[in-house]
């Protein structure tokens, strides 16, 4: 039987996560809450300096919640978007959590972090940035060349 999602509890997991993220890497809560871009230097000086040759599964695990955090508190904090619950059959749980958004054409999107972190691993190196624009992009946020900003 599958349990019925908590997307408050959630949300509010995912944004301790990303505050616990940053001050690891030695960006303030204040800082980041200023300003979510603020991490991205850190945050890819880390990515960039991980010994991913040496990770181990519980490694990966946190690096991809971190990402998935990151982004997600991103845009809700840059473009109001919000967590959501959309159903997955194909999900052990039936339902996965996703950023829903409104784009610049007015449309309602929405994207699953969690695949989008994972669609940058497999254009390693990674980049932070990049990996933003991804989102705000599938979103309908920005324009595919940037020009928007």
């Amino acid at each position: 039987m599958n349990k019925e999602p908590d997307l408050h509890g959630w949300a509010e997991s995912e944004r301790r996560n990303v505050l616990d993220l940053a001050d690891v890497l030695g960006v303030s809560p204040e800082a980041y809450r200023a300003e979510p871009a603020n991490l991205v230097p850190a945050l890819q000086d880390y990515v960039s300096r991980a010994p991913f040759e040496e990770f181990e599964q519980s490694d990966w695990v946190t690096l991809h919640a971190d990402l998935m955090s990151y982004v997600a508190d991103y845009l809700i904090n840059k473009h109001g978007a919000r967590w959501s619950v959309e159903n997955d059959p194909a999900s052990p749980r039936g339902y996965r959590y996703v950023i829903a958004a409104v784009g610049r054409d007015g449309r309602s999107r929405v994207l699953d972090p969690l695949q989008l972190v994972g669609q940058e691993f497999a254009s390693l190196p990674i980049d932070i940035t990049r990996m933003l624009a991804g989102a705000e992009f599938a979103l309908g946020l920005a324009s595919p060349t940037g020009s928007d900003r």
